[in-house]
């Protein structure tokens, strides 16, 4: 670089540097995330140049759900609810939204982009004189054009479920879909429902429950150019599903709450390289609780 003296030629370089990751859609320096979000009428959109389709929806959230539900009808299952938008950064890397739920219960939601994803930080709190029923609710990650399965490349609705996985076994590596195991029978069909050890198998979602709890807390896909990993991570955790509208769950628990009770939850959704073990190193990072 002739002409320039030595600050100069570092500062050129630390530019082209930036210029080079932002092209490819990876962090950046310190951290920085090239991801973006944005709320509207009940889907988050993550924003995100370097993956297949540019941006990831969620329906956020679906529903808020009692107890007893594996094998009741689903509408005596939710609790309604509304969700309303509080702020949003000026750079949109930050929003805050409440839910208010039909009992009196609101959950507060901190959303923030990071470097390897979306971090999830929630506050339920109930202040009525009455118990709450919320034990559990729904995020619904919708993958398609993650996976190049949305409805413009092909009709077949569960094209997607043979790039999505869980740790079904305990040896580190994902079990892609169907797993072995997979189960077809419930009160409605199809899907398929993982639940942990520490939730009744009678609380969850009304589809095919697998016989078998997950290893871990996570689920994800692969994308449709096989070089990212989407993977989806709740504490406490419900259950992991595989969905019916391209989609991918991992539903976070409440647990209820008494009078004046108040809890937090945390969560991410993980948009990394595919690469399987630093995947799982940032999950037993975060969530050293389900590596025990």
């Amino acid at each position: 670089m002739i002409g320039l003296n030595k600050p100069a030629t570092l500062a050129l370089a630390l530019l082209f540097l930036v210029l080079s990751l932002a092209g490819t859609g990876k962090p950046g320096p310190k951290g920085h995330s090239p991801i973006t979000l944005s709320w509207k009428e009940n889907i988050l959109t993550i924003h995100h140049p370097g993956i297949p389709g540019g941006k990831i929806e969620t329906w956020y959230l679906e529903a808020y759900c009692r107890p007893e539900s594996t094998n009741r009808p689903w509408d005596k299952t939710v609790i309604g609810h509304k969700t309303k938008l509080i702020d949003i950064s000026e750079d949109k890397t930050k929003l805050r939204l409440r839910c208010t739920l039909k009992d009196g219960v609101t959950v507060d939601h901190v959303i923030r982009a990071v470097a390897d994803g979306v971090s999830f930080e929630l506050i339920a709190r109930n202040k009525t004189s009455q118990v709450s029923q919320a034990h559990w609710a729904q995020p619904c990650t919708r993958v398609g054009l993650f996976t190049g399965t949305d409805a413009t490349v092909t009709e077949n609705k569960y094209a997607y479920i043979a790039k999505s996985f869980i740790f079904q076994d305990k040896d580190d590596k994902p079990d892609f879909m169907p797993t072995a195991g997979w189960s077809l029978k419930a009160r409605y069909t199809p899907g398929q429902v993982w639940c942990p050890k520490h939730v009744p198998r009678a609380d969850v979602n009304p589809r095919p429950l697998h016989p078998e709890a997950p290893h871990l807390g996570l689920v994800g896909c692969v994308s449709s150019n096989d070089k990212w990993i989407l993977a989806l991570a709740w504490e406490p955790y419900q259950e992991l599903f595989q969905g019916v509208i391209r989609c991918l769950h991992s539903d976070f628990r409440i647990g209820g709450l008494s009078p004046g009770e108040s809890k937090r939850i945390r969560g991410r959704i993980y948009i990394v390289e595919n690469n399987f073990p630093e995947l799982l190193a940032r999950y037993r990072r975060d969530f050293p609780e389900q590596a025990k």
